[in-house]
């Protein structure tokens, strides 16, 4: 018998909220892929005209719909695991689950016992320790924003940084990246990282090489 404790559902994990499928469906590659999807759609439209396609108004995008579509499909795969896993025989207890003894689990008040217990929680974001921190915002909340930002500042330049870039630059938002190598993608290939930045510099992202923040200002 196999039973799985697993925090509420929310689209931004917390000490009171998770949901099934974890980072990756919920707040990670999923989410990420569907912004993705929707954003490269700009380019499409300028393409279009190269083949004389008539656009008799520019295009516009409604990002709260996306955000809005993009939670209902992660809803439903969330849906979907927990389906997977009563169709196992997995009984799924939704809570904060605490060890209490060397073979029982507390959830909501109800100890669980079991010969077993793996313990599998893996991670949450995390955000340097900078003055002004408490005006920066997360992967999490990035893929939550309400409506699309003026100008955004990313810190980083991992591949996960570079895609919200993207994201953000093709959606006309005023995106800059600051890191710290003199290339982003740090242990890639070499000539990957300097073409990656000459195209990023062309699609009109300001790209800020050998810089790491020590404060941030609310303007």
């Amino acid at each position: 018998r196999v039973a799985i404790c697993e925090m509420p559902f929310s689209t931004k994990a917390s000490d009171s909220a998770g949901g099934a499928g974890g980072t990756c469906v919920i707040r990670g590659c999923v989410p990420k892929k569907l912004l993705v999807y929707g954003s490269s759609y700009a380019t499409s439209f300028q393409d279009a005209k190269g083949f004389e396609w008539e656009l008799d108004t520019e295009p516009r995008h409604h990002w709260g719909k996306l955000i809005a579509k993009k939670n209902a499909e992660i809803n439903r795969l969330t849906g979907i695991y927990q389906k997977l896993l009563g169709g196992a025989g997995v009984e799924y207890i939704e809570g904060r689950g605490k060890i209490v003894g060397p073979n029982e689990v507390e959830v909501n008040g109800k100890v669980y016992t079991a010969r077993n217990i793996l313990i599998s929680t893996g991670g949450r974001v995390s955000v340097p320790d900078l003055p002004g921190v408490e005006h920066v915002i997360s992967s999490d909340d990035a893929l939550e924003l309400p409506e699309l930002p003026k100008s955004m500042a990313i810190v980083g330049s991992g591949y996960i940084a570079l895609e919200f870039a993207c994201i953000f630059n093709a959606m006309g938002v005023e995106t800059h990246v600051f890191y710290r190598q003199p290339l982003p993608l740090r242990g890639f290939d070499e000539e990957v990282r300097q073409f990656l930045y000459e195209q990023m510099v062309e699609k009109g992202i300001h790209m800020h090489p050998n810089e790491s923040p020590e404060a941030v200002e609310k303007k």
